[in-house]
């Protein structure tokens, strides 16, 4: 496969548990937030294209900084800005929504940008160097217009000690290929359990239970489903508050047979901030990371 192989970053949110830009947020003295990890291991595992989706709330010296970054280590960055107004159609009135179109939309933004296969991931999580070696290979060996690829991880080392976590629970059929996600978003540990709450009744996972972290490998035809979906949302006239989600969309593919998803399990350590307070252990592991030779003090120098 000749395309370049692709980093697409979700950086539109408004990190409202967060309280802040948590998504260009830096961890160490470096300044490099999570994303400047994400798009190293990337590189190292043979990107070389990088499109980051974001809000007109990010600085202009966070983009400045980044551009330099890319023009001086090599690769091809793009900006693209998640308008409320993109792929809407011009009859619709959404003058009093404030959130954003959720991450199906933050996707499609990317549409003319977009020329291979792609890995998406979310700015704010950290999913570990061997998973982007992983995906390099996936796009390689299986990722075409039909079948896209997810990696999953396990339940427990993705839990935060701050507070409850959302993630989307998988079920997969006998050959690894995904069936459902389903997103819950109360999960958290209760003494050596694992549970959530769905309609008030608590239900135990085991610690070894797959979950998705939003790290999928996608082929360029999933636009051409992603506007059909978008546009039926929009005519659901959703509530101000309702989100175009990916798992949602990857559902109805599934459920259509536009696609199949072939799950594999990340080798890697996930790390993420969902919680101001998640922020001490990811400059704790980072810090180790780099006792350890994995990356370099300062990642750019």
């Amino acid at each position: 496969m000749n395309s370049k192989k692709t980093l697409l970053i979700l950086a539109g949110g408004l990190g409202s548990r967060y309280k802040g830009l948590k998504q260009i947020d830096g961890i160490l003295d470096n300044g490099s937030p999570i994303l400047e990890y994400s798009i190293y291991d990337a590189l190292e595992a043979g990107f070389s294209k990088v499109i980051i989706i974001v809000n007109r709330l990010i600085p202009q010296n966070y983009i400045d900084r980044l551009n330099t970054i890319s023009g001086k280590v090599g690769f091809e960055l793009h900006w693209v800005y998640q308008e409320k107004k993109s792929f809407v159609p011009q009859n619709f009135d959404f003058a009093e929504r404030e959130k954003p179109w959720g991450t199906g939309h933050a996707v499609l933004c990317a549409k003319n940008v977009v020329q291979g296969p792609f890995v998406m991931i979310n700015a704010d999580d950290f999913y570990g160097k061997e998973t982007y070696q992983l995906a390099a290979e996936e796009i390689d060996m299986h990722i075409s217009g039909s079948q896209f690829g997810m990696v999953a991880y396990t339940v427990e080392p993705t839990l935060s000690g701050n507070g409850n976590v959302a993630r989307g629970i998988c079920t997969l059929d006998a050959e690894n290929y995904l069936e459902k996600i389903e997103e819950q978003t109360s999960i958290r540990k209760e003494g050596n359990l694992i549970m959530y709450t769905e309609k008030g009744k608590n239900t135990e996972i085991s610690p070894d239970t797959l979950i998705s972290m939003n790290f999928f490998i996608f082929h360029p035809e999933i636009f051409n489903a992603l506007e059909i979906y978008f546009n039926d949302f929009i005519k659901s006239d959703p509530g101000l508050l309702q989100e175009f989600y990916i798992p949602s969309a990857i559902q109805r593919m599934i459920h259509e047979k536009k696609a199949k998803v072939l799950v594999k399990v990340s080798p890697s350590q996930w790390m993420g901030v969902t919680y101001a307070d998640d922020k001490s252990s990811i400059k704790d592991f980072l810090a180790s990371e780099i006792k350890k030779n994995r990356y370099p003090e300062d990642l750019w120098n």
